[in-house]
């Protein structure tokens, strides 16, 4: 699927959470109406078989609850994406990455096989289902797994064992660490922890540009990858440094430097690196350090400030602003402003931002930003994933158009704002700040309300960040627990039943700002129709 991706550490963050995000992207020419949902352990499934690949994994007994954006129309799948656990563990899944024809010529991916003939023939050639894929990851590892490094253990396991059909790359992230995994070939893969002080950028190709092949097979202290990655990088001549050195530089080996991704890949990450760190380097003109179609971007970078919510909203609904690249600006030329493809598409899913806050108690400290459809004209709303039911304004989305969800209001406002972008690009903007303010506002009283319940009436935002002072551990966590721990307290019924009505009155709230926004923008690009006359019976 083709997505963007952005981590950032939790030294790199503002409030020293672990944020995960991505846009997921339709295919070209589709539109995928998604779902906010919760899936309790009764409803994991036991036996799985996935719709595209028709692969069947029995898994295990002992799912945990999880949030999950699933499609509305289910005849590819499912397409999880991405969600929280209750050991507030997320996973992010997937960004599909490219890769190169050596990669694929040593290791091929798992495709399906259809049967040949028929079954009675002497000739008969039963089907043989494909690997594990983009549909199936959130589904078969987030249930089972209680700290980000488990997630990559347990995906790497899936992958050795069914195998997959494409390129992958997929995030975790607990409180304290995110890893990111990328799928090398059909069976093999690699997993690097992002750096806490930095942030990584992740468009559609392989990523990881220094990777510690010792820690990996040994410590894996910041490395993860397959146990025969050694000798499968020598047997396939796969290492293109000219010299014996280290560390070991993926991208280079497993990746691609197209064509395609100048114009795909490479212009997404110049353009967050240039939003992120605009001073650290020369990033236009002649004397560039960097330019759009540059293959040496680098992986991780520390950035010039810490980085908020909004600034991880506004650089996955970028569309190169500033630049002559712009094609809604005023730079450049025709050409210019459709040389490269926008990270903020048309044809947006949903965008999934994971906060894993370790000033807040475990109950409450996961919080799962959401914004469906096309980024530059959508608003990005917080809601708790650790609940019950999820509001039916972002659960109940149809295949049918409707603006009674908020899946299908916002690419109803997209298309609407598209012509008129310049005469409605302030109502947009003022719709943002303000659903914004009201969900940063939302979750500041939500927190102090689940705070008082522990007998602390005075409890409020600044008292926490006393006790992240005071709690006397390295990551400043208010409440370390072991795993089987953070389950248990998330489960409190009380607390669950506050945070989903905090759900329900941050979605009352969007559907009400999101229909005056519908009313405003359909008047204005009414008014630009061709048809229009300047005089009137009245």
């Amino acid at each position: 699927m083709a997505c963007t991706t952005i981590l950032v550490g939790k030294d790199a963050s503002y409030d020293g959470s672990t944020i995960i995000a991505r846009n997921e992207d339709s295919a070209n020419g589709e539109f995928n109406p998604k779902r906010f949902v919760v899936v309790k352990p009764d409803d994991q499934p036991r036996h799985y078989r996935s719709v595209l690949n028709h692969l069947d994994i029995e898994l295990p007994d002992n799912p945990l609850q999880y949030t999950s954006l699933p499609n509305a129309d289910l005849k590819d799948g499912l397409w999880g994406e991405a969600g929280v656990n209750e050991a507030n563990v997320a996973m992010s899944a997937t960004e599909t990455l490219t890769t190169n024809e050596r990669v694929i010529g040593a290791d091929p991916f798992v495709e399906l096989q259809p049967a040949k003939g028929k079954e009675d023939d002497p000739d008969y050639v039963p089907e043989v289902a494909g690997g594990i894929s983009e549909e199936d990851f959130l589904t078969i590892v987030l249930p089972y797994i209680k700290t980000a490094r488990e997630g990559v253990q347990r995906l790497g396991s899936l992958l050795e064992q069914y195998g997959t059909n494409e390129m992958n790359g997929v995030a975790f992230s607990d409180v304290n660490e995110i890893w990111w995994l990328e799928t090398v070939g059909g069976h093999h893969w690699i997993a690097k922890r992002v750096p806490d002080e930095a942030y990584v950028t992740m468009p559609n190709q392989l990523g990881i540009d220094e990777f510690d092949l010792e820690d990996a097979l040994d410590e894996q202290e910041n490395y993860m990858c397959s146990a025969d990655l050694n000798e499968f990088i020598e047997a396939n001549h796969l290492d293109l440094a000219v010299e014996a050195t280290t560390p070991f530089n993926p991208r280079d080996a497993f990746g691609s430097h197209s064509d395609s991704d100048h114009i795909y890949n490479t212009p997404r990450a110049w353009y967050m690196q240039r939003t992120l760190n605009p001073y650290d380097e020369v990033w236009d003109g002649p004397d560039a350090d960097h330019t759009p179609e540059s293959d040496d971007i680098p992986w991780a970078r520390q950035p010039e400030r810490k980085i908020t919510i909004e600034d991880v909203k506004y650089v996955l609904s970028s569309h190169y602003q500033g630049t002559p690249y712009d094609p809604y600006g005023q730079l450049g030329d025709e050409r210019t402003r459709h040389m490269y493809r926008c990270i903020g598409v048309n044809r947006q899913s949903q965008l999934a931002v994971i906060q894993i806050r370790p000033y807040r108690p475990q109950s409450d400290r996961a919080v799962q930003w959401i914004s469906y459809g096309s980024n530059p004209f959508n608003a990005l709303v917080p809601f708790y994933p650790n609940v019950d039911a999820t509001p039916a304004y972002l659960e109940a989305t149809t295949t049918r158009v409707t603006s009674e969800n908020l899946y299908w209001e916002n690419r109803i406002i997209a298309a609407l704002c598209n012509f008129a972008f310049a005469e409605t690009s302030n109502a947009i903007e003022r719709y943002q700040e303000l659903t914004g303010g009201m969900g940063h506002r939302m979750v500041t009283a939500t927190d102090e309300q689940i705070a008082r319940l522990g007998g602390d009436k005075e409890a409020s935002a600044e008292s926490m960040a006393q006790a992240e002072l005071n709690a006397g551990n390295p990551d400043g966590d208010v409440e370390v627990m072991e795993p089987d721990q953070i389950i248990a307290t998330t489960r409190n019924a009380e607390v669950r039943e506050i945070l989903r009505v905090a759900n329900q009155s941050m979605a009352d709230q969007i559907k009400k700002e999101t229909d005056a926004l519908l009313d405003s923008v359909l008047y204005t690009a009414s008014m630009k129709m061709a048809n229009g006359f300047n005089r009137s019976d009245n």
